[in-house]
């Protein structure tokens, strides 16, 4: 738990929303179905969020849970955060040194691989354009480029659109997103590396599931369905998904 600054107020209305997103919940964590376009931190221009909807947890002495790892706005699923400053401590070293299992679907458009499943392993190196953070791919010997590695394997296919699950080694801003579009095949919905809405209304990348060693001892794994908009971008385009 922190209290990094002052608990904000809550509405009761926002109490009901981030509780109905809960998947889980144990001694050591939270477990949330986050939805697509829903931020996970406050920021420019952002005052709603996941960590700002933590208020709703927090105790009388103003210690709430705690942020662990990320998931782009646009993306929908799976998110855990640590109710105790321990918990914080060993799930924040178990991301970082990458011992964690994520596993994510998309709908993609485009050059879908003739393979069943494959590896993508590009540098990424981050770049400022129109006031806007992104990632390019980049040479290995490029000045702040950083490995990145993306396992995929194709569940579906309908004309030029693909379902994919994605397994990323590491765990780069918007990873997933331009290695899709550099293989050639863009995640519907994508406004910074797709074609954004011309497609679909919403980011078509969801966190199906993460398998973690636990601070308390053993190994969980969780998962989050798949929401609702995302199922019918995927059923409109043909898919079984």
């Amino acid at each position: 738990m922190t209290r990094n600054k002052p608990v904000p107020s809550i509405s009761p209305e926002d109490k009901v929303f981030i509780r109905s997103l809960i998947v889980h919940q144990d001694d050591d964590i939270i477990a949330f179905n986050k939805p697509s376009g829903l931020p996970v931190q406050d920021g420019r221009g952002i005052d709603r969020s996941l960590d700002s909807l933590l208020a709703a947890f927090a105790r009388s002495n103003g210690k709430r849970p705690k942020l662990v790892h990320r998931l782009d706005a646009g993306t929908s699923g799976l998110i855990i955060v640590a109710k105790t400053q321990p918990a914080a401590a060993f799930l924040s070293e178990e991301f970082a040194e990458r011992r964690t299992k994520k596993t994510y679907i998309a709908v993609v458009r485009g050059a879908i691989p003739n393979e069943h499943a494959g590896s993508i392993d590009a540098s990424l190196v981050k770049v400022q354009e129109a006031g806007r953070a992104r990632m390019i791919v980049a040479r290995p010997d490029r000045k702040g480029a950083l490995r990145a590695r993306t396992d995929w394997e194709k569940l579906e296919v309908s004309g030029p659109h693909a379902v994919l699950r994605l397994s990323p080694e590491t765990g780069r801003m918007h990873q997933i997103r331009i290695h899709l579009a550099h293989l050639g095949c863009p995640i519907l919905g994508d406004p910074i590396y797709g074609t954004g809405k011309q497609e679909a209304p919403r980011l078509m990348l969801h966190a199906l599931s993460l398998e973690f060693r636990r601070p308390s001892g053993g190994v969980s794994t969780l998962s989050a369905a798949v929401p609702m908009d995302f199922d019918d971008v995927a059923r409109n385009l043909g898919f079984k998904t």
